[in-house]
């Protein structure tokens, strides 16, 4: 069996533990936010934009606010081990009442704020949250209804309440007054209840997006949380000079993580204003680190792409040439090969034509792009580092607080999730699935024992539902999710992510989910590049009054199923895509095809286009076919 582990690691029969590096490495949550205001005292710790400008918060309000804020709650009637839930985007207030909580000794339930009342309600019930913090009173009208059904919420707290309203429940600004109040009444309460957690007692109950099934309650320690943040952000090289801008969901576990590994590196740290304006957000906060998802990569240099044609096709062929060079030039020095003069060349040329502006576009001054959540594309990664944007993957889940794996720019090597952190171990199943343990594994499902049993081990290695494959040098490649892999009729098992990253190789495909179970062979729902699509109807004459018609147009199918069939070369007949249908709309969390990491849900794709995946599979159907 293959294990790899980082120098220093434990051994594996200890690695649920870890000790402080130094006696003033924190252990607490509560230890890591009064290192932040005893060692890295600044004015700009977080910083917001209102009325067009940024707003900071010193590293010291920080702290005095969260303090408030616990002493807040211990007011409504908290204590510690009582759940209270958040339930609001991300924001300074989000990460100040995390921090309140854990002052208090409570443990946190973060909600996305995208989801279905009757997620929330399940949350609430499941997790008996006592308090419910919540963004503002339209947030709070959402889910208003649910709430009756969740006896266990005794307080709601809105973040943002106007004066005069009569929402239910009262303002975060008052409940920090009512903390102030209390904590100037009886000063040594909250300092007791944070000083006396142990390193083991639970944090934060963080609930899985459930993209095969009912969420689960992750129960993640202090030890949990702290050990990953000190070691992640070790592996990564995070510095004092370093700033960052904040895009993902503070309620995921990797930008919670994130922020916790800022702050202990007395880094300030942006919030951007939302996903749409990252762009402008990047040029103004000039951020070193940015964490995103492979979505936003793609993304932002779909915008790239955009922008360029805005400026014509001499413009549009310079990108393409300049992109060609750059991952011809990135592949060769990934690998430590060497670089002909003349590519050499060409790339410097390259790289003051073009890659110089899309580094200016992402503020002039990114030394880390960090990718999590989902498989980065082996192009888009190529992409970026021919630009001269640094970019890493990681990799791990919620129940590993998260992060498992990680490259560095030192040691990167693109299509892979890079190597452990130090103190974490991962190895190989027989049947392919990756196992690992450390101190960051959690503690289990809340509520779910069963659960909780059926991912760990006889011998305690907990087991992540990833397939992957571990290379002679130690470097981790996922291949799939082990529920996601589905059998054709005739007994064959595919692999669908792979393949999905191959297809979404051609430019004309924006979003692309496999599908096959049960079937024949393997077909493809795309969700066509509609610019590029309609430029290229365009441009051969295919007359079509809307994008309902470009989706069934034969020449259309022709154009994607031949992009395919050129991308998939490599694949075994069985893999290969046979026939595909195109979607108008983009896949959205909104549209319940996306979950809040942006990962799609494959059986809601199976219920909510089954009249489409049943027509592609009926041969008296007018879908045109591939080789069969």
């Amino acid at each position: 069996m293959n294990v790899i582990t980082q120098p220093q690691a434990q051994p594996a029969v200890e690695t649920r533990k870890r000790m402080p590096a130094t006696p003033d490495e924190p252990t607490t949550l509560v230890e890591v936010f009064e290192y932040v205001a005893r060692v890295h005292e600044r004015s700009d710790t977080l910083n917001y934009k209102r009325d067009g400008r940024w707003v900071p918060i010193s590293s010291d309000e920080m702290l005095r606010r969260a303090r408030h804020i616990a002493a807040g709650l211990h007011s409504l009637g908290v204590r510690s081990g009582d759940r209270v839930a958040i339930l609001s985007e991300s924001r300074p207030e989000w990460t100040l009442t995390d921090a309140g909580c854990i002052f208090a000794g409570a443990i946190d339930v973060p909600i996305y704020p995208t989801l279905m009342p009757p997620q929330v309600r399940y949350i609430l019930k499941d997790s008996g949250a006592r308090v419910l913090v919540v963004a503002d009173e339209a947030k709070l009208q959402e889910i208003n209804s649910i709430l009756a059904e969740c006896p266990a919420v005794e307080h709601v707290v809105l973040i943002e309440k106007k004066s005069g309203h009569e929402a239910p429940g009262i303002s975060l600004a008052e409940l920090e007054i009512r903390g102030q109040t209390f904590a100037e009444e009886q000063p040594e309460v909250i300092n007791k209840i944070a000083h006396q957690l142990k390193s083991d007692d639970l944090a934060t109950i963080i609930y899985t997006s459930g993209t095969t099934g009912e969420p689960k309650g992750v129960m993640l320690t202090h030890a949990n949380l702290v050990s990953n943040l000190i070691d992640s952000s070790g592996h990564l090289s995070f510095t004092l000079d370093d700033n960052a801008l904040s895009v993902l969901p503070l309620s995921h576990v990797l930008e919670r993580v994130a922020m916790y590994m800022y702050l202990y590196h007395g880094m300030a740290v942006y919030f951007g204003e939302s996903l749409e304006k990252i762009g402008q957000n990047l040029r103004e906060v000039k951020p070193t680190i940015f964490v995103g998802v492979p979505r936003i990569f793609e993304k932002i240099f779909a915008r790239v792409k955009e922008k360029t044609a805005e400026k014509g096709r001499a413009n549009v062929a310079l990108l393409n040439w300049a992109v060609a060079i750059g991952k011809r030039y990135a592949k060769l020095t990934a690998g430590h090969q060497r670089v002909s003069p003349l590519l050499g060349l060409k790339h410097s040329i390259a790289d003051m034509l073009v890659f110089s502006k899309m580094r200016d576009a992402l503020g002039g001054r990114i030394r880390l792009l960090i990718s999590g959540g989902a498989a980065l594309p082996e192009e888009l990664g190529y992409i970026y580092i021919g630009a001269n944007l640094p970019i890493v993957q990681g990799y791990g889940l919620t129940e590993t607080s998260p992060v498992i794996t990680a490259g560095r720019v030192e040691d990167n090597r693109i299509g892979t999730v890079g190597k452990p952190i130090k103190n974490v171990a991962v190895r190989i199943a027989s049947d392919g699935e990756i196992e690992t343990r450390g101190p960051n594994v959690m503690r289990g499902y809340f509520n779910k024992p069963a659960d909780t049993q059926a991912v760990f081990t006889e011998d305690g290695w907990f087991k992540t539902g990833d397939i992957g494959t571990i290379d002679e040098d130690g470097f981790l490649r996922i291949t799939d999710r082990k529920k996601e892999l589905f059998k054709t009729s005739g007994g064959k098992y595919i692999s669908p992510q792979p393949i999905e990253q191959m297809i979404k190789g051609s430019s004309f495909v924006n979003q692309v989910v496999l599908i096959g179970a049960g079937r024949k062979f393997p077909a493809a729902l795309i969700v066509p590049d509609w610019e590029r699509l309609e430029s290229y109807a365009q441009l051969k004459g295919i007359k079509a009054s809307n994008h309902a018609e470009l989706c069934k147009h034969p020449r259309i199918i022709d154009l994607f199923e031949r992009q395919i069939a050129g991308l998939t070369t490599d694949l075994a007949q069985y893999e290969r895509v046979k026939k595909v249908a195109l979607l108008e709309n983009e896949l959205t969390i909104e549209g319940g095809e996306l979950t809040p990491t942006l990962k799609v849900k494959r059986r809601v794709m199976d219920e909510k286009y089954r009249d489409v995946i049943d027509a592609i599979y009926d041969e008296t159907h007018a879908w045109r076919s591939g080789a069969m």
